[in-house]
């Protein structure tokens, strides 16, 4: 199907129609001071658009005397006084993906658009590593994929893991005053979560201890990023040529040490679930004892019958251990022999285990179970007090931000002469001409709906 993707600086107005900037040129001349104007499709008609690298001077004068131009669904050459718009850019008219394939303009149309499209079907890598040869664009997608952690502000890091990072903010006495949450700022790193996509988020920091970071600064790499760049493969080295008739027409020859270095290996998160039913001859049961099945094959299984976390899975190997009642008929010998051995459980039920496919190898790095909510007296107790201690916790976290904030108000304010501070509903808090107090300031409840 059609996938349109929006173009590089466009934007969604109000009403939902499409913006794309330009800057406005009066008498051929372009104000390259003043902010870029957006205009959708039904603006743009009539108007003669100029293109974004046609030659300009520092005051904003075209140095050409005829410019190619576009008009409605025209294009013609026209006078620097007849141009009404410009472009911002000349990357404007594509979309993110064809805005990093370098030196576009020079590529067949078909294979921009493969290009593109591959881009975005593109998984992260174990080890990526950002293009050498790219268009700029990639610091800036990697920003705003929000998938990174950047610093806040000019500091210094005091700690790092594969889990955590730890930074200490500058601040003035000001800023600290006004600032209720710590100059230290923990950031936890993703590890190995699930996508919609079944790939896999892992953050790894690139900042050391003691390192001084400024705003902005990316402090981890990880899910198609290096150093804080858009790294959706590797940077191999290709050679055009026939070798030995192996790359005859589309085949491609490719070295060993790619497929042994795990150059392209991903790291996928696949879920597998079952579900226990009642039949009409019984209850399945979730267990680890499941007839005519080796103890070797049920040893990574817990009392529940899920595998361990931690466990290696290969293909065949029981995930989750379920039985199931099956009707009676005439036992055949070996299922006598089993009665004899392990009693009637071998014979009433059969193995409806879940099992990993033939093409699944991996680790086990979660499991859960779940089951219907029956409330009891003991349950809805427990209930109870979880409720009671979180209202506490908030509670208290409630006071401590209250003295905090008498403690900040105290200092800006004590000794000096009120204004009148009303709350939302226009009453007054505090009268006009008193003076400011501890006392007086504790008086005031809530300090949420105050409005000055």
């Amino acid at each position: 199907g059609l996938i349109s993707s929006l173009g590089i600086y466009a934007k969604i107005n109000n009403l939902g129609f499409i913006e794309t900037p330009y800057r406005k040129v009066e008498n051929g001349k372009v104000d390259l001071n003043a902010d870029p104007i957006y205009l959708n499709a039904e603006d743009e008609e009539a108007k003669v658009i100029a293109q974004a690298n046609v030659e300009l001077s520092d005051s904003g004068d075209f140095e050409t005397d005829r410019i190619i131009a576009r008009l409605d669904g025209d294009y013609p050459v026209v006078e620097p006084g007849q141009v009404d718009l410009i472009d911002v850019a000349p990357n404007q008219i594509s979309g993110i993906s064809a805005s990093l394939i370098p030196f576009l303009e020079h590529d067949d149309a078909n294979r921009a658009l493969m290009g593109s499209n591959m881009m975005r079907q593109a998984v992260p890598l174990l080890r990526p590593q950002a293009p050498i040869v790219g268009t700029g664009l990639e610091k800036q997608v990697a920003t705003d994929s929000r998938i990174l952690i950047n610093a806040e502000g000019t500091g210094v890091v005091e700690y790092v893991d594969a889990d955590k990072i730890t930074i200490k903010y500058e601040r003035s006495e000001d800023e600290d005053l006004v600032n209720f949450e710590s100059a230290t700022k923990s950031y936890k790193l993703t590890k190995f979560r699930k996508t919609n996509q079944s790939t896999t988020i892992t953050l790894k920091p690139i900042v050391r201890v003691g390192d001084t970071v400024a705003k902005g600064q990316v402090l981890c790499e990880g899910y198609a990023t290096e150093k804080g760049e858009l790294a959706l493969g590797r940077n191999l080295v290709v050679a055009f040529m026939p070798w030995k008739g192996y790359n005859f027409e589309d085949a491609i020859v490719i070295n060993e040490k790619v497929v042994r270095e795990d150059w392209f290996t991903s790291i996928h998160v696949d879920e597998y679930s079952l579900e226990v039913r009642d039949t009409k001859l019984g209850m399945e049961e979730l267990t680890a004892d499941i007839p005519n099945v080796s103890e070797e094959a049920t040893k990574d299984l817990d009392e529940n019958g899920m595998i361990r976390i931690g466990a290696e899975v290969k293909p065949g190997d029981i995930l989750i251990g379920k039985i199931t009642p099956k009707g009676e008929s005439d036992p055949t010998p070996e299922e006598k022999l089993l009665r004899a051995i392990f009693g009637d459980k071998a014979g009433d039920v059969k193995d409806a285990s879940l099992k990993a496919d033939s093409s699944l190898r991996g680790v086990v790095i979660n499991k859960k179970l779940f089951s219907r909510n029956i409330k009891d007296k003991k349950k809805r107790t427990e209930e109870k007090l979880k409720l009671e201690e979180v209202e506490n916790r908030y509670k208290e976290k409630f006071d401590d931000l209250r003295n905090t904030l008498l403690e900040k108000l105290n200092i800006l304010v004590s000794g000096k002469t009120s204004q009148g501070v009303k709350n939302d509903l226009d009453e007054e808090l505090i009268g006009k001409g008193v003076k400011f107090t501890q006392k007086l300031l504790s008086s005031v409840e809530d300090y949420v709906n105050v409005s000055g």
